[in-house]
């Protein structure tokens, strides 16, 4: 059968689709419109949302499979000739002309071009500052030096302080670009070459492949922890039985994990109700929100008015941008740096664990609403997702909640306390999830940032001996689990090694730090946020008090 022809389409052309609230974007050189798929996508609308105008070839081949790909394919309705310069998507705040009659100029093909033709006015979520941008795209082009860290070294306040903040920003911004390779067009797209070139060589060596041996402990470890949580409430030993049952969750995040990458058969269906079991059933958590927010933690990692995963306001903050109010393109509501924000985070370096401790209650309060709220997709192959995941919730709670609870043990204040050891002994997985994002790059480079530079940029590994991989459960490798999402767990450490290669070739930064100095950077971190909004909160006070801002400068 001949392959289907397919007509060229203009950058121009493309950008009127969007400006017509059409969902677009290139893969494989091909234009997928994706309108009509995008409600059915068992991952959630916002992951595609954040793809709209751009290349997503790498995204959709880190992230899906073959076999899903190929579905995808059923939506082209075109291609593209040449390189594609990405456009910042309208979710992010890229603005786009409507094509008028006649109009099919495409006179953007060098990269200012790009950035200009989606509207300055994109950036304002996500900062990007063109004077730092462009000094220091000249340095890379040029081999020359730059001044463009002296020149955001100073600042004229405004009336509310916020040129404090654009100031830590530009830095933070500058301080990236000479870390990092250059975003010219030649170096980002040699770094994508050589990226799907690792690709083909971690299929050719096996490492797709589900070691399902190793499977085979994990369910040893968590019959034994189940058993043993129940031999103990059966002897009225309620804290040992607790901390069995927290220990017991803790190894069980690890492979719902796992299902919810299509990591252990690779089926989808398979591996989703393998997930739901998992999660659902015996954790109380919903895999399908997990999916909706994880897909979207894996695009725009670290990008703190997108990602999910380091939205924590009031009570922590990663980046001093959150003082500025962001709106969450995630949660649709803006993230208020207000008085109680003003408070925690000044003392978020102290309460960091504590709140640690209790981040399931919250994993908790965003299954339910994404279960309740019906979220998830409600029509095509995983429109029964969620009533198997509802179903799988009544199961928990009867039996954790009823048997557990109420039935087993005799008052309300061991009842009490069960339930919070419990829950709180499961809390190393939230301290390695925040581990491996929160002391790494919050900063926007703009759209024509490679998918891989971007995840060595935002991501660190921990360094760990081979025998305690059970305690990590594979998420000290969140390096690698970024550029290769689907890759078994027990495959990941033999990875690293191929990763590293591949960074020192591109000379890209590879991020490894050992359990205790990854804490400390994290700890940090937060502090630094912390002295940030300190000195903003001084800043502001001053001016407030006077009629004549005072104009100094801040290093």
């Amino acid at each position: 059968m001949a392959e289907r022809k397919f007509r060229v389409y203009s950058r121009r052309e493309i950008e009127g689709m969007i400006a017509d609230g059409r969902t677009i974007f290139i893969l494989d050189q091909y234009v997928v419109k994706a309108d009509f798929w995008r409600p059915y996508h068992p991952g959630g609308d916002k992951a595609i949302l954040h793809m709209v105008g751009r290349d997503a070839t790498d995204e959709v081949t880190a992230l899906h499979s073959v076999e899903a790909k190929q579905q995808m394919y059923r939506y082209r309705i075109g291609r593209i000739e040449g390189r594609w310069n990405n456009f910042i998507p309208p979710i992010q705040g890229g603005n786009f002309r409507p094509l008028a009659d006649g109009d099919n100029d495409d006179v953007e093909n060098d990269s200012e071009g790009c950035e200009n033709s989606s509207g300055p006015a994109s950036r304002d979520p996500s900062p990007v500052f063109d004077n730092v941008d462009s000094a220091m795209r000249k340095r890379h082009t040029a081999g020359g030096p730059t001044s463009s860290t002296s020149s955001v070294s100073s600042v004229e306040p405004d009336d509310d302080g916020m040129s404090y903040l654009d100031t830590i920003t530009k830095e933070k911004t500058t301080l990236d670009l000479e870390k990092y390779p250059s975003l010219d067009f030649t170096t980002q797209d040699a770094i994508v070459v050589k990226y799907r070139d690792l690709g083909e060589r971690v299929k050719a060596e096996g490492l797709y492949q589900c070691n399902y041996g190793a499977y085979a402990i994990e369910f040893t470890r968590w019959s034994i922890l189940f058993g043993l949580t129940f031999l103990f409430l059966s002897w009225g030993w309620y804290v040992p039985s607790a901390i069995c049952l927290g220990a017991f969750w803790h190894q069980l995040v690890f492979a719902a994990h796992d299902a919810g990458h299509m990591g252990i058969t690779h089926g989808f269906h398979t591996d989703t109700v393998i997930g739901i079991i998992i999660a659902d059933f015996f954790g109380g958590l919903s895999l399908g929100w997990w999916k909706r927010n994880h897909n979207v933690h894996h695009i725009v990692t670290n990008a703190p008015e997108h990602d999910p995963d380091i939205e924590h306001m009031p009570f922590m903050a990663v980046s001093h941008r959150f003082f500025q109010s962001m709106r969450s393109t995630y949660y649709d509501h803006v993230m208020e740096y207000d008085a109680v924000a003003k408070f925690t985070l000044r003392i978020q370096p102290y309460t960091y664990y504590i709140l640690l401790l209790f981040g399931r209650l919250n994993l908790y309060r965003l299954s339910w609403d994404y279960l309740i709220m019906g979220r998830g997709p409600t029509k095509g192959p995983a429109w029964w997702h969620r009533w198997l995941e509802l179903t799988g919730q009544v199961t928990f709670w009867t039996w954790y909640g009823y048997f557990v609870l109420y039935r087993s043990i005799p008052t309300n204040w061991g009842r009490f306390v069960f339930f919070m050891i419990s829950h709180m002994v499961p809390m190393p997985v939230h301290a390695q999830i925040c581990l491996s994002h929160f002391a790494m790059s919050t900063s926007d480079l703009g759209p024509h940032e490679s998918f891989p530079q971007k995840m060595l940029r935002t991501t660190m590994d921990i360094e760990c001996p081979q025998w305690l991989d059970f305690f990590h459960g594979g998420l000290q490798f969140q390096v690698i689990h970024h550029l290769f999402p689907r890759i078994p767990r027990h495959n990941l450490r033999r990875t690293q090694k191929l990763v590293q290669e591949f960074c020192n070739e591109v000379g890209i930064p590879y991020a490894l730090y050992g359990f205790v100095d990854g804490n400390k950077r994290v700890v940090g971190t937060l502090a630094e946020v912390s002295r940030q909004a300190a000195i903003l909160a001084k800043c502001q006070k001053v001016i407030s008090e006077s009629d004549d801002p005072i104009h100094g400068h801040h290093h």
